[in-house]
């Protein structure tokens, strides 16, 4: 392993605090981790971390070594990726995070679909259903489907608008009754969202007149697979976007609540941390997403437009 090879190591260990972390993130076999670190603080006649059974932690001359080196490694890394976008070249690794059930339905077939003219671009995906504002370095590009983000430290790119309906099932409704307003779901199991499992609100709309409603007194979950779920076994109200639900609904298993009422309105968003220059494989594949999206007829539907 060459030198700047060993210093990517080193401050992967850094950042994980794990040799076994930093094998993970880099997909190394341990001891290629330990032998890298190792050999650097041969080289260097330094040692750069304490080494308990807890944990790793960088010395005072690591951290030093650490907060020197890094910047030096991450511009080696731009020039290297800006020579090959001024050559063609685009391969590369795209670390995505997105929505669970918008990964596991739509991924497959977007991320396919790009593949087939660009086979050198590789992906690492991680799904998660926490409708969050931001990503850290973990991550090159997020989808989120959230309302209006709050942050304003990355880039933010809308692809459409995504609409939501109430929805249960129908043996649910006829057993429980058809809610005719918002104030009728007091009556109702309404299952929430929410990152914590913990309760939210329902801000429904109605010409000009708005109703809010406090769910999640008898479910609340961080996934929309699962209050679908729920939902189908006739245990409640819920509140999703409407491409979740969409197949449900066509074949009756949920059946729409109070249609003549509408949620704010969330939006299909791209996520960069903040970038001097979006590379060229990221460019290309935002591109592709969007047109995947906003050409597929699971997103086409009122309310659901760009």
């Amino acid at each position: 392993m060459g030198e700047i090879e060993e210093l990517r190591v080193f401050l992967a260990v850094a950042q994980e605090q794990s040799f076994v972390g930093a094998a993970r993130a880099l997909g190394l076999p341990p001891p290629s981790v330990t032998r890298a670190v190792a050999a650097l603080e041969a080289r260097l006649g330094v040692q750069l971390f304490i080494r308990t059974t807890r944990r790793v932690s960088l010395t005072p001359a690591g951290a030093d070594y650490a907060a020197r080196v890094d910047p030096l490694i991450a511009d080696l890394g731009r020039a290297t990726e800006a020579l090959r976008e001024r050559h063609g070249d685009t391969a590369g690794l795209i670390r995505l995070n997105a929505p669970i059930t918008f990964g596991a339905e739509t991924l497959p077939a977007l991320i396919a679909a790009f593949r087939v003219t660009h086979p050198q671009v590789s992906f690492s995906i991680v799904l998660s259903d926490s409708f969050v504002d931001s990503v850290d370095d973990s991550f090159d590009v997020a989808i989120r489907i959230s309302r209006a983000p709050r942050e304003v430290s990355g880039i933010w790119r809308k692809i459409c608008r995504i609409d939501r309906v109430l929805a249960a099932a129908p043996g649910y409704l006829a057993a429980r009754g058809r809610p005719r307003t918002p104030a009728d779901l007091g009556r109702h199991d309404c299952i929430a969202h929410d990152v914590l499992a913990r309760a939210e609100t329902w801000e429904l709309t109605r010409d000009g007149e708005t109703q809010r409603h406090r769910a999640g007194a008898e479910f609340a979950a961080n996934s929309a697979a699962l209050m679908a779920g729920l939902a189908r076994a006739g245990q409640g109200v819920v509140l999703l976007p409407r491409f979740m639900v969409e197949a449900d609904l066509r074949a009756g298993r949920l059946e729409q609540v109070l249609p003549d009422w509408s949620a704010p309105e969330l939006w299909l968003t791209l996520y960069y941390p903040p970038l001097d220059r979006i590379p060229a494989r990221l460019k290309l594949f935002s591109d592709h997403a969007e047109r995947f999206v906003t050409g597929s007829a699971a997103f086409d539907h009122p309310g659901g437009g760009r």
